[in-house]
């Protein structure tokens, strides 16, 4: 097929993530739109995929594409005439401990709230499901009939086969060999194949190269954080009656168990993965396995054939081990690259490629078309990764871990075990010294909790009380009733500046940023929905300077989002975090410790809530913010990583006399959503309107124009379509993680944002939307609430103000 020399868009890379998205932008229409793999189509990864196709994921949004892939995968036949092997078998997970119970009972109760069909079923009923399999230590499962298994290659093809009957150029054996840009955007890409060399002109270029996705990625100019691994599966020889059966899978033994034409498949996700391709993947890769392991495998094995005792009879026909492309935090990269400006990305699938690729090409294709993401996609959003994980010798260390975790217990608050302490903020130190126990985001190493004298300065993880929750519990109460100190250097800082400044702010920010210098605009920067892309503060430095303070795991896409706006306006944005620690001290003896330490005047004549202010603070010089995210009067100390120590040293002196305690990040999220904070990612997404957020209060309404103006004033005029609700258990026992499905007068009607425990408040509390078109809110508040936490319904308070403080009065005082 002659290759054309200019193109609407160059996908790169022909197994089924690149398929999916040819299929679906010409779907949308598109025209010119070329795909080309370096060898045959299949021949990376797709080809020895399992094939599981599953709908059930950790979010509503990630659900959303599992669903549409098998939905998809259900029709493609009729509409290509290629056969796919699509068959809704069902699938079914057991546990052998009674965590693992938990877990999945909750995973049933989250898949209800999402719509997904599933059934828990006793051991009794798991062996009349699956008779072959031994139960005797098995506690429970759970059943989902609409899951599936397909022939991964034959999916390609069929999609493939759409994409070319739309118009797509598709093919073989062409190698991308170079990209060529002018300042953010490529232009062309260079191709070789057997018969010559050639390029093509493009307006976008999409990278699918799988496990080729970071060099493919380095070509572009982008960073695609990505390491291959190896995976293990075997295929038992032909089974005497066997039939059709359910997939099964039993995480505890770290294996998954598939019927195909009468034989067995074993696959397994073992702790301890082994990584592959450090010196890259040779050029002549193609259908290549690995060479065989049968020490590392033997171990999942021996527990299969305990499992499944027919296994024990049966001769292995194949055993396969073949790479596959983790990603540092085993969720995949979807969508524009930060560092340029129509690179895109569908790459770094973990093992759930076949199941994710119809809803992320579909995803990706929409974005493209519309300029906008069709929903909030942060989970796989590839500018959550942080530059520094593109570096090779951290891929390696975590790649190790995570391709175990897909089928480890997935408890709350897990920390990643490997490649960690590589962002240390400058008090890391002096809180390892004093009992600190760390978690890492975004590569930062934070303090989440402190241990006590004698107490293991580790987590025990359960989904019940872990071995923090009463040194989280005393951290709430030194907060709440005296004063806590905490590190917040890890939050982002962007230093935005010129002479047009404030009216860069004004365009990309909802809030009104004509304020005095030292006054700081709680604000959203939000898109043409007025879906809120991020959650700021912005503190006016000068004139012509602001400091934008983001979430940690968030800088680096809220500065991209910042600089894809710049257009003409006169500014520099500059990533300053790395330059001043920050030191939360919160508390109602907040201010008496900070009179202890500075000759500056923190009353509320001088230093009001939303008000910033320069001191002195012991030896050194510091910057105040008074903001509060614990919902307590507090302040927040910038101080230039250099006297960091000091100002630290100056503060715990002077706090040994008044009770002040160290306090980690665990305390800030409990006492946070007592007071209704939003948690930018989980209460408030891209496509979460600002106003059905509850935070129409940070939305200027005198600025005549700014991103997402229209969306808002719509919404002023049409009302509201649901609200963001607090709720608190009644019943103090059970914890609240993040979606819970949440009942409204016995019927399902949404499901909670994010969770904690309010230790104050004396039981567990979440947020979570309820869709309620028109109704007052007494109307509202006059129904019955529950919430299902692992199958059982808890009574639960719901509130439109926060249950804690709700007027104000002790941030304010």
């Amino acid at each position: 097929m002659e290759i054309p020399s200019k193109a609407r868009v160059v996908i790169v890379g022909g197994g089924i993530v690149g398929a999916s998205v040819a299929y679906h932008l010409t779907k949308l229409g598109w025209k010119d739109v070329v795909l080309l793999d370096r060898k045959q189509f299949c021949s990376g990864t797709t080809w020895h995929a399992a094939g599981l196709i599953a709908q059930l994921r950790a979010t509503q949004n990630m659900t959303r594409l599992a669903k549409y892939s098998q939905e998809l995968y259900g029709e493609l036949e009729a509409e290509t005439g290629m056969a796919t092997g699509f068959r809704r078998v069902g699938s079914i997970t057991v546990a052998l401990t009674e965590e693992r119970h938990e877990e999945i009972l909750r995973q049933a109760s989250m898949a209800r709230a999402f719509g997904v069909d599933v059934e828990p079923i006793s051991t009794t009923e798991v062996k009349a499901r699956y008779e072959h399999l031994n139960c005797d230590d098995v506690v429970g499962g759970v059943y989902l009939p609409k899951d599936g298994q397909g022939d991964p290659s034959n999916i390609t093809l069929a999609m493939m086969r759409g994409a070319k009957t739309r118009g797509a150029v598709v093919c073989e054996h062409i190698k991308v060999t170079g990209m060529a840009k002018t300042g953010r955007r490529l232009t062309s890409v260079s191709w070789e194949s057997a018969e010559g060399t050639g390029e093509i002109e493009c307006e976008h270029v999409v990278n699918c190269g799988g496990m080729w996705g970071h060099e493919v990625g380095r070509m572009a100019g982008t960073n695609v954080p990505l390491h291959a691994c190896e995976h293990f599966y075997i295929v038992s020889d032909k089974i005497p009656g066997l039939s059709q059966l359910p997939v099964l899978r039993v995480p505890d033994e770290c294996a998954y168990y598939k019927e195909d034409a009468g034989s067995i498949m074993l696959g397994a996700f073992e702790p301890n993965a082994k990584p592959w391709g450090m010196k890259g993947i040779p050029e002549d890769f193609e259908f290549d396995q690995l060479p065989d392991d049968f020490d590392h495998f033997e171990p999942i094995l021996e527990w299969a054939v305990n499992r499944m005792p027919m296994l024990a009879e049966a001769g292995i026909q194949t055993f396969f081990n073949g790479p596959e492309s983790f990603t540092p935090d085993d969720a995949y990269h979807l969508g524009l690259c930060p560092e340029m400006d129509n690179v895109w990305v569908a790459a770094g699938f973990n093992s759930v490629g076949i199941q994710s690729a119809g809803g992320a090409g579909m995803a990706l294709a929409e974005w493209m078309e519309t300029g906008q993401k069709p929903f909030d996609l942060g989970d796989v959003d590839i500018s959550r990764m942080q530059p520094f994980q593109g570096n090779k010798h951290y891929l390696f260390e975590r790649s190790k871990e995570t391709l175990g975790l897909l089928y480890a217990d997935h408890f709350p608050y897990r920390q990643k075990a490997t490649a960690r302490g590589v962002r240390r903020t400058p008090l890391h130190e002096h809180l390892k010294a004093r009992g600190a126990v760390f978690g890492e985001l975004a590569g930062w190493e934070r303090a989440n909790w402190f241990a006590g004298a004698g107490q293991e300065r580790e987590y025990r993880y359960s989904w019940k009380r872990q071995n923090w929750f009463e040194n989280s519990a005393r951290e709430h109460k030194a907060v709440r009733e005296n004063v806590g100190i905490y590190d917040m250097s890890s939050f982002g800082k962007l230093r935005v500046e010129g002479p047009d400044a404030e009216a860069f702010l004004n365009y990309v920010g909802g809030g009104n940023y004509a304020v005095p210098v030292g006054k700081i605009v709680y604000t959203q920067l939000l898109n043409a929905r007025a879906g809120i892309e991020a959650d700021v503060t912005v503190t006016r430095l000068s004139e012509t300077a602001y400091l934008v303070v983001t979430p940690a795991a968030t800088r680096y896409a809220d500065e991209t989002w910042l600089r894809r706006h710049v257009g003409d306006y006169r500014v520099v944005i500059t990533d300053v975090t790395a330059g001043e620690a920050v030191m939360a001290v919160m508390g109602p003896a907040s201010r008496a410790l900070l009179q202890a330490v500075s000759p500056n005047d923190f009353s509320n004549a001088v230093n009001p809530f939303g008000t910033a202010q320069e001191i002195e603070i012991g030896m050194g010089l510091a910057r105040v913010h008074r903001v509060t995210y614990v919902g307590e009067l507090g302040w927040e100390i910038y101080a230039s990583a250099d006297m960091a120590g000091h100002v630290f040293e100056t503060l715990m002196q002077a706090g040994e006399g008044m009770g002040a305690k160290l306090c980690g990040m665990h305390m800030m999220d409990s006492c946070r959503i007592e007071k209704a904070f939003r948690h930018f990612g989980h209460d408030i997404t891209s496509e979460d309107h600002v106003l059905e957020a509850g935070l129409g209060f940070a939305v200027a309404k005198d600025k005549p124009d700014y991103i997402g103006r229209a969306a808002v004033e719509r919404k002023r005029e049409q009302g509201l379509q649901r609200r963001m609700v607090q709720f608190r258990l009644k019943d103090p026992e059970p914890l609240l993680y993040h979606a819970e499905p949440i009942l409204r007068d016995g019927e399902v009607v949404g499901h909670l944002s994010s969770g904690n425990y309010g230790h104050t408040l004396g039981g567990a509390v979440g947020m979570g939307y309820v869709h309620c078109p028109g109704e007052k809110p007494a109307e509202l508040l006059s129904s019955s609430f529950e919430i299902e936490v692992a199958g059982a319904r808890v009574q639960a308070e719901a509130s439109l103000k926060p249950l804690y403080d709700p007027t104000s009065e002790r941030v304010r005082a």
